[in-house]
C-alpha cells in the first residue's frame, strides 16, 4: 500500500523546508535508510532518509522549490501502484466513492488526523522530530499543565531525543487540554504528543481517534512505582531529609541543577527533590550536605548479611541509539585495526612552548585533532563514507570528537578542522565537552562528521580500539602518553610515546592506504612545527 511521505519537521524551528537536491528518482527502489533528498532548513542542509521500503513513485516537491512541514514530498509504494486517488482524493472519491474511499482514509491516517474532523480552534500537537534521525521521543519533562494558557513560543515540554534533551516551543496558541504522554512515556515521530485549543472543549473524542492505544491525559491515573527503600545508618548530627514523592518513576532534576552537582561532583542519587513531584532544583543542590553514612561504631559491628541489590534503569533515547548505530557499525563494517606507536617528545617541548603565549592554552588532542586534519587532506580515502550505492569522498574535513556525557557518547564535529588555529580547535573543543555534558548541543553540532578521534588517554588507557562513526571510513583511538625506556642513536634512554590505532572500514580504507595516512600523521605528531608552515 502506498505512503505519504511529509516534509519533515528536522529541527525544532524548522517551519517549512526547500528540497536541495533528490538522491533517488522516481522509479528507483527503496530500502529503509536510504537518503531519499538532502532538506534544506532553516539551519542547515540535512540529508532525509526513509523509514519505508518500496517503490519511490512520486515526488512532490522538485528540486529547488519549497514547501510547508508535514506537506507532500512524496509517494512511496509497490511498483505499478495506482497512487491517483492520493494525488487527486476529491475527483476520485466523486468518481468511485466505494473503491476510493478506504486508501484515502489510510493515507489520511498516515498523515495526520483530519483537520476538518477536529472541533474548532482545536489543534493536535504531536511527537516532533527534533533531530533528522530520531524516530521516537520521550517526554523528559512537562512545562505546561492542562489548563495551563499557551502562548506561540511558551515551552511545552523537554523532549530526549538520540542525541540530546531539548525543548520543544509551541506554535500555536490556546489552553493546553490533554496531554497524551506521561513524563517518562515515549512515543514515536508524528503520535500524539497534547492537544490543544480553546478552554473547556471537549477533546476526548480527537484523543481517542487519534491513537489505538489510551493515552495518558488529565483523567488517567499515573503509574506510580514504589521506591526501592535502603536501610541507611545515619549518624545523629547528620539531619534528616524528608523527600517529595516522585510520581513519575523517573530522576526529575532542572538543567541548572544537574549542571551545579556535576561541578561539584555529587551524585545525583543522592539528592532528594523539593519541587514539585520531587524534582531536584537549584537550593536542592545548594542545601545538600553530605552525611557519614557509616560510623566506626557501625563499621565494627557489621555483619554482611548477603543481601543481593540491583535497580533497573530504563535505557534512554541516546543510549538506545547508541546501541543501534554501533551494532550496525560492528556488524555490517568490516573492520581492521593499525597500531603505530609515536615519538611525543617533540610534542611535548613543542606544546610547553606553545602554551607560554598569554592566553593561550591547547592540548595535546588538540594537537592530535589537527595533524589528523592535515593528514586527511592528502589522504582523501580515509576521509570518505561508504552508502549503499555510492562511495562519497570528502575534500572538506569535519573531523568529530567523541566526548563521554552521562547517558553515554556524543560526538560534536569541528568543521573545516584543517584550516582552523590549534587554539581555535582548543576552544571549540573544549566548548562542545562543556556543553555536550549539560546536554546544551545541537544536532547540527554532531552531523556531517567526516572522521573521528576518541581519546581515552587522560583515563590512563595506554590502547584501545574504537567502533567507526558510520557512514565514516575511519576512526582513531588514541591512548595516554607513557614515559617508558626506548632506543635513540643506538642508545637506550627516557622517551615519551603514545599509542594510536586507527580502525578502518575495509570497503573504503585498503590496508596500505590506512598505513600511508599514519605515516603521514607521524611525520605531523612527531614533528608538530610543520603543522604551523
Amino acid at each position: 500500500m502506498a505512503i505519504i511521505v511529509n516534509m519533515p519537521r528536522l529541527s525544532d524551528t524548522m517551519e517549512e523546508g526547500t528540497v536541495a537536491s533528490w538522491l533517488k528518482k522516481v522509479g528507483d527502489k527503496i530500502e529503509e535508510g536510504d537518503i531519499l533528498a538532502e532538506i534544506e532548513t532553516d539551519k542547515a542542509t540535512m540529508e532525509f532518509e526513509s523509514f519505508n521500503e518500496g517503490t519511490l513513485l512520486h515526488i512532490g516537491v522538485l528540486e529547488g522549490e519549497t514547501t510547508m512541514v508535514d506537506e507532500l514530498l512524496a509517494i512511496i509504494g509497490d511498483e505499478g501502484e495506482d497512487i491517483s486517488a492520493l494525488l487527486n482524493p476529491t475527483t476520485a472519491v466523486e468518481e468511485t466513492p466505494e473503491e476510493i474511499e478506504a486508501p484515502i482514509e489510510a493515507a489520511a491516517s498516515v498523515v495526520e488526523t483530519s483537520t476538518s474532523s477536529l472541533p474548532e480552534g482545536v489543534i493536535v500537537v504531536t511527537m516532533p522530530r527534533l533531530s533528522d534521525t530520531m524516530e521516537e521521543g520521550t517526554v523528559a519533562s512537562w512545562l505546561k499543565q492542562v489548563g495551563d494558557v499557551i502562548e506561540e513560543g511558551d515551552i511545552l515540554a523537554e523532549i530526549e531525543t538520540d542525541k540530546a534533551t531539548m525543548e520543544f516551543e509551541s506554535f500555536n496558541e490556546g489552553t493546553l487540554l490533554f496531554v497524551g504522554l506521561l513524563e517518562g512515556d515515549s512515543a514515536k515521530v508524528d503520535d500524539l504528543l497534547a492537544i490543544i485549543g480553546p478552554a473547556g472543549t471537549d477533546v476526548s473524542a480527537v484523543a481517542a481517534n487519534f491513537s489505538t492505544t489510551a493515552p495518558a491525559s488529565e483523567e488517567a491515573a499515573p503509574k506510580v512505582t514504589a521506591p526501592v527503600v535502603k536501610e541507611t545508618v545515619i549518624t545523629e548530627a547528620a539531619p534528616v531529609a524528608v523527600p517529595v514523592p516522585n510520581t513519575t518513576g523517573r530522576l526529575h532534576i532542572s538543567p541548572l541543577a544537574r549542571k551545579m552537582a556535576d561541578d561539584k561532583g555529587i551524585a545525583l542519587n543522592q539528592l532528594v527533590g523539593s519541587g514539585e513531584n520531587g524534582r531536584i532544583i537549584k537550593r536542592d543542590v545548594e542545601n545538600f550536605t553530605p552525611s557519614e553514612v557509616i560510623s566506626s561504631v557501625s563499621i565494627a559491628k557489621f555483619v554482611p548479611t548477603g543481601q543481593e541489590d540491583s535497580e533497573e534503569i530504563k535505557n534512554s533515547q541516546m543510549r538506545k541509539t547508541i546501541a543501534k548505530r554501533l551494532g550496525e557499525s560492528k556488524f555490517t563494517a568490516p573492520h581492521y585495526y593499525l597500531n603505530v606507536e609515536f615519538d611525543m617528545d617533540n610534542a611535548m617541548a613543542f606544546r610547553a612552548q606553545y602554551n607560554t603565549v598569554p592566553d593561550t592554552k591547547i592540548s595535546f588532542n588538540d594537537i592530535i585533532v589537527k595533524a589528523c586534519a592535515l593528514a586527511l587532506r592528502e589522504h582523501p580515502q580515509v576521509n570518505s563514507q561508504w552508502f549503499a550505492d555510492r562511495m562519497k569522498l570528502n575534500h572538506h574535513v569535519h573531523v568529530g570528537v567523541a566526548v563521554a556525557v552521562e547517558d553515554g557518547l556524543v560526538v560534536p564535529v569541528v568543521r573545516f578542522a584543517n584550516e582552523q588555529s590549534l587554539p581555535q580547535i582548543g576552544a571549540a573543543v573544549r566548548d562542545f565537552a562543556g556543553r555536550a555534558r549539560n546536554k546544551k548541543l545541537t544536532p547540527q553540532e554532531m552531523d556531517g562528521s567526516t572522521f573521528t578521534v576518541s581519546n581515552l588517554g587522560m583515563f590512563g588507557i595506554e590502547s584501545f580500539t574504537s567502533i567507526i562513526n558510520q557512514p565514516n571510513s575511519a576512526i582513531l583511538s588514541v591512548g595516554a602518553i607513557v614515559q617508558k625506556p626506548v632506543v635513540k642513536n643506538s642508545q637506550i634512554v627516557v622517551g615519551n610515546t603514545i599509542k594510536l590505532t586507527l580502525a578502518c572500514d575495509h570497503r573504503t580504507v585498503d590496508g596500505a592506504t590506512g598505513a600511508q595516512f599514519l605515516q603521514t600523521l607521524k611525520g605531523y605528531i612527531e614533528n608538530p612545527v610543520t603543522m604551523l608552515v
